[in-house]
């Protein structure tokens, strides 16, 4: 499973997530404490906001540990709102494009978990997207389509429901196709204004999420792990919620997917017989 840290307040300098901290993202990339998989070596990425509605972005399918740029480009980039994901493929070969943070518009996108059964269900998720979504899909994993499916179903309006209903829609698909659904969802994705992180999962098996300030100032970090000893520092975000963190605080919700209904968005469902 991969392991990614997303950081939104005062300006930052991305090091003090990335490769700073005893427990770094870097240092969770070959030897993560919390995962199944103590190696996330398939790749890394960082996405960033700066000046920009659209965020910057750099990423490759080395390991974290051996990208020298990578450390140069974290010490050097300030930004109050930034992703940053190390991966561990559950599926989708490794190349750039399959590589997390995902990006689309003001929109960035990382995810840690996976849908059973994903390779009967993919067609007919790609077939819910409306052309210019489905156009812009360029990797295989099922990470890029959950998220092109959320923008679908509304991000942009309503971001936490967006992503209930887009759950809650591949559960049913599952349901109706393979007769068993299994989703272990747990992302972070922001517009450049609100950083938004989700931990969910089917079997209440979602995998691990932490959050806690940081900084001197307004500034809240949420990982897939602490980034240091400081067990007292960091909280454990419950299965089955929603974090926001936003300009008046960070705010914590139940998080339960809810069914679509048909004829709700630009197309109409279809789920093949």
């Amino acid at each position: 499973m991969c392991r990614w840290a997303a950081y939104r307040g005062d300006p930052l300098y991305l090091e003090e997530l990335v490769s700073s901290p005893a427990h770094s993202l870097i240092e969770q990339s070959h030897c993560a404490t919390r995962a199944k998989t103590a190696t996330n070596g398939d790749g890394f990425g960082i996405a960033w906001y700066g000046d920009r509605s659209e965020p910057g972005r750099y990423r490759d399918i080395l390991p974290a540990w051996s990208d020298c740029n990578l450390k140069s480009l974290a010490r050097q980039i300030r930004s109050p709102l930034f992703l940053a994901h190390v991966r561990a493929s559950t599926g989708g070969g490794t190349r750039r494009d399959n590589c997390h943070p995902f990006v689309h518009g003001d929109w960035s996108f990382m995810h840690n978990g996976q849908i059973s059964d994903f390779d009967r269900l993919r067609r007919p998720m790609e077939a819910m997207l409306d052309d210019e979504l489905f156009h812009a899909r360029s990797g295989t994993t099922d990470s890029e389509l959950l998220f092109l499916l959320a923008l679908q179903f509304g991000l942009a309006e309503n971001p936490v429901r967006a992503i209930k209903e887009t759950i809650g829609f591949v559960e049913g698909l599952a349901e109706h196709l393979t007769g068993k659904a299994l989703v272990r969802f747990t992302a972070a994705f922001s517009d450049g204004k609100s950083l938004y992180a989700i931990r969910y999962a089917t079997d209440r098996k979602a995998p691990t999420l932490y959050a806690a300030p940081l900084g001197k100032g307004s500034g809240y970090c949420i990982v897939s792990e602490p980034l240091n000893d400081d067990v007292d520092a960091w909280t454990e975000v419950p299965d089955g919620s929603a974090v926001v963190v936003h300009q008046d605080g960070v705010e914590v919700t139940p998080f339960l997917p809810e069914e679509r209904s048909k004829g709700t968005h630009k197309g109409a469902i279809v789920i093949p017989a």
